[in-house]
């Protein structure tokens, strides 16, 4: 038995836990754990202890700080469930910021005037409303996993309010600049790869991923079915998306098709050259040896070509906002752009470029009073005939 419940009087239990055997003394190991209320309440709380000892996130009461918690949450949760990515992110947070200012509190005993009062002081080192939002948004969720698992009653982080952030303006290209960009960067080997970029909406991660298996020439389309991601050591990997939506078929232009069709013919003669064949598991998008590219190596071809250009301040993900801002000013439905672009949710869709949507309404506005006006004058005219 892995544990049980002793009765110590009127409205307290204590629940046993069987740790296993000291391997030095060869002694039983077992963990007292107080709890008042009910027989049910004893009951509830020893089978979270259980779910805690089979997941192995049980920490002796009294013992944990927030440091020891935070650390056990990123080996057992976040390197176990989310991307490396983003658990890197969770990772970079919890050391950087987390760990030196609130490490040393007890969980139990951390409360939300301490949150509040890391926060105003990152703040006031003029540490970026962003960057203090996200390590609220951090904390709360590795709190909310302690609360899920037992380990605390209640997130202290509830009933903290992080500090609010204004929405970046969004920067996109216009139709002339996106020509006069295009043409510079036919002197570059990221020509096909750029072109991409703005003609599909495609994120960087998913370019740099994409196979000639993935792309179909004949019905021009191409499948978006994983993402490359560099991590901080420097190795390299390919994830699928992290949502369904992710996983998408997208539509390619005559252009855009006549493009895939000559870099595809540019890289097998490259290839030839060097003794080797093509392989529709290659890279659409890579070295000529077949390698990947460094992401940031991308991005900072981009920025560089974008300065040439007089583009400044113009990113390589501002391509993605610029296909899907460009489509929807010509009236294509949000829904399809959500599809393009892999959303979760046709409301991001809308948050993101809600820009675009005052001219949307008017240009809805004008149609409906040309069809109606349309229609009632051609109506009025023959009745009065």
């Amino acid at each position: 038995m892995r544990g049980h419940i002793v009765k110590r009087y009127k409205g307290s239990y204590s629940i046993v836990l069987n740790l296993g055997t000291d391997p030095a003394t060869g002694n039983r190991k077992q963990q007292w754990i107080s709890v008042k209320g009910t027989k049910k309440v004893a009951e509830k709380r020893l089978a979270e202890l259980l779910h805690q000892l089979d997941t192995g996130m049980f920490m002796k009461p009294g013992k944990i700080t927030l440091a020891d918690y935070l650390k056990q949450w990123l080996k057992d949760y976040c390197w176990a469930n989310l991307a490396p990515r983003t658990a890197e992110g969770y990772k970079s947070i919890v050391h950087c910021h987390l760990i030196p200012s609130l490490g040393q509190i007890p969980l139990t005993q951390l409360k939300p005037e301490h949150l509040q009062h890391v926060y105003s002081d990152k703040l006031a080192a003029e540490l970026s409303r962003r960057t203090v939002r996200y390590i609220h948004v951090t904390l709360h969720k590795a709190l909310q996993d302690a609360v899920r698992l037992g380990i605390i009653v209640r997130n202290p982080a509830d009933a903290v309010k992080p500090p609010k952030v204004q929405r970046q303006e969004i920067r996109t290209m216009s139709e002339s600049d996106i020509h006069i960009f295009l043409e510079f960067a036919k002197s570059t080997s990221y020509y096909a790869l750029f072109f991409m970029a703005l003609f599909t909406g495609m994120r960087r991660s998913e370019l740099l991923a994409l196979r000639w298996s993935d792309v179909d020439l004949i019905l021009c389309q191409l499948s978006v079915t994983r993402a490359l991601h560099q991590l901080q050591d420097g190795s390299r990997i390919f994830r699928q998306p992290k949502t369904a939506k992710g996983r998408r078929l997208i539509s390619l232009s005559p252009s855009t098709t006549t493009l895939l069709r000559e870099h595809r013919e540019q890289q097998e003669e490259m290839r030839q050259a060097l003794g080797l064949t093509l392989t529709e598991e290659d890279l659409v998008f890579c070295h000529v040896d077949g390698k990947p590219l460094l992401p940031n190596s991308v991005s900072h071809a981009w920025t560089k070509l974008a300065r040439r250009t007089g583009l400044k301040g113009i990113r390589l993900h501002d391509a993605r906002h610029t296909h899907a801002s460009l489509m929807l000013k010509q009236g294509i439905h949000p829904k399809i752009v959500q599809e393009r672009l892999g959303h979760a949710s046709i409301q991001i869709t809308l948050d993101t470029y809600s820009h675009v949507t005052p001219g949307l309404q008017q240009a809805a506005a004008n149609r409906f009073d040309d069809i109606v006006h349309g229609v009632s004058e051609n109506e009025t005219k023959e009745i009065l005939r």
